[in-house]
C-alpha cells in the first residue's frame, strides 16, 4: 500500500504538475481562437450571405457566421453621444453568440457588449440605438463576446437567422472543429466564397498558433508519457518481489488452505483481491497527499481524466505484479509444506 501510494504521489506530483501547467497553456492558447479562421471582405468584392449555405456543406467546421459591415450608431436618446460600431450578424445557429434569452424576435433587436452598453450610455442594457442611416433597433440586452469575436470590440450586433442570401457580408468567421484542421477548412472555405473580385478578400487563421499547440501538447504529452510509464514499471516490478517475498514467508499457511480444500484458482483469487484492496487505499491516499501538496503552493492540478487514468493504470500495474506470486503460492505441494522437519 505504501508503495502504490508513494509511486501515485510521485506521478501526480511530477507528471501530473506537467499536465496541470500543459492544459493551462492550452487553454491559454484556446482561448486566443487556435480554431479561428476570419475572412475580410471588401464592400464591392461581391461576397454574400449566400455563402454560409456553401461553407455549411465543409466538413470540419463547428460554427460559422458571417457580419455585415459597421454601420456607427448612438444611443437614440442622446442623437450626438459616442458612437459605436453596428455589424448585420447572419448565422444558423445564433446560439454561439451568447445571445441572452428574449421572447423579442430575433432580426427586430441589437445586443451589445458591457463595454458598448457603457460606451452608449446604456449600463442597464435597456434602451434603443439610432443607426446613422435612420434605422432605430431596441436593445435586447447584454451579450458576452465570444473569444473569436474579441476583435470587433465595442461589439454590437443584430442577429438574423432568417436571411434572404443577398446581404452583403464584409466578414466571415468560422470555427474549426479541431485546431489542425484550420489549414484545410480554410482552403476549402476560399474556394466556395466566389467573390467577384479575389484580389479584395483577404483570409487569416490561426494555422501557427494551431501548429504551437500541436509542439506544445506533443512534446509535453511524450515527456509525461515517458515518466509514467517508467514509474510504472518500477512499482509493478517492486510489487512483484514484495509479494513474493510474503509468498514464501506464508508457504505453509498456503499449504494449510490447499490441505483443507483450497483450489489453486481460490488462492490466486485471494491473494489478487487482498492486492487489489491494499492499492485502492494507496491510490487514494496517494492521490489525497498529491493533491495537498499541489493545493498549498497553487500549483496547477491536473484534470479528472488524468486522474482516473492514472488510478486505473496503477491499480492493473499491482495486479499484473501480483499475479505471479498468486500463481507461485496456489502451485505450493500441501504435503511439502505441512512435513514436519
Amino acid at each position: 500500500m505504501l508503495m502504490v501510494a508513494g509511486m501515485v504521489l510521485a506521478v501526480m506530483l511530477t507528471t501530473g504538475r506537467t499536465v496541470g501547467a500543459e492544459q493551462q497553456v492550452l487553454g491559454s492558447i484556446d482561448s486566443k481562437g487556435t480554431r479561428s479562421i476570419v475572412i475580410r471582405a471588401e464592400a464591392d468584392a461581391g461576397v454574400t450571405s449566400d455563402v454560409l449555405d456553401r461553407i455549411d456543406r465543409i466538413e470540419g467546421i463547428e460554427w460559422a457566421g458571417a457580419f455585415s459591415s459597421a454601420t456607427d450608431a448612438t444611443n437614440a436618446a442622446v442623437t450626438e453621444g459616442v458612437r459605436v460600431p453596428v455589424r448585420f450578424a447572419f448565422s444558423k445557429d445564433l446560439s454561439v453568440l451568447r445571445l441572452p434569452d428574449t421572447s423579442s424576435a430575433v432580426g427586430e433587436m441589437s445586443y451589445a457588449s458591457s463595454e458598448a452598453l457603457v460606451q452608449l450610455g446604456l449600463a442597464d442594457g435597456v434602451g434603443a440605438i439610432a443607426l446613422t442611416d435612420g434605422r432605430v433597433f431596441g436593445v435586447g440586452g447584454a451579450i458576452e463576446t465570444p473569444d473569436f469575436l474579441r476583435s470587433f470590440e465595442p461589439l454590437v450586433l443584430v442577429p438574423s437567422s432568417q436571411y434572404s442570401g443577398s446581404e452583403t457580408v464584409n466578414i466571415i468567421v468560422i470555427v474549426a472543429r479541431q485546431p489542425e484542421l484550420v489549414a484545410p477548412v480554410a482552403d476549402a472555405v476560399n474556394s466556395v466564397l466566389a467573390p467577384s473580385d479575389s484580389a479584395k478578400v483577404s483570409v487569416q487563421t490561426s494555422e501557427a498558433l494551431a501548429q504551437l499547440r500541436g509542439l506544445i501538447q506533443g512534446q509535453l504529452g511524450s515527456f509525461s508519457r515517458g515518466l509514467v510509464v517508467a514509474l510504472l514499471v518500477l512499482t509493478g516490478a517492486l510489487v512483484a518481489v514484495l509479494l513474493y517475498g510474503l509468498v514464501m514467508l506464508r508457504r505453509k499457511d498456503f499449504g494449510r488452505r490447499r490441505a483443507l480444500g483450497a483450489t489453486r484458482t481460490l488462492i490466486v483469487a485471494l491473494l489478487l483481491v487482498q492486492t487489489a484492496i491494499l492499492a485502492c487505499f494507496g491510490i487514494a491516499a496517494g492521490t489525497a497527499a498529491a493533491a495537498l501538496i499541489l493545493a498549498i503552493p497553487g500549483d496547477p492540478l491536473p484534470g479528472a481524466g488524468f486522474t482516473v487514468a492514472l488510478a486505473v493504470l496503477t491499480l492493473v500495474t499491482a495486479l499484473l505484479a501480483a499475479l505471479v506470486p498468486a500463481l507461485v503460492a496456489s502451485r505450493r505441494e500441501p504435503i511439502r509444506e505441512l512435513r514436519v522437519p
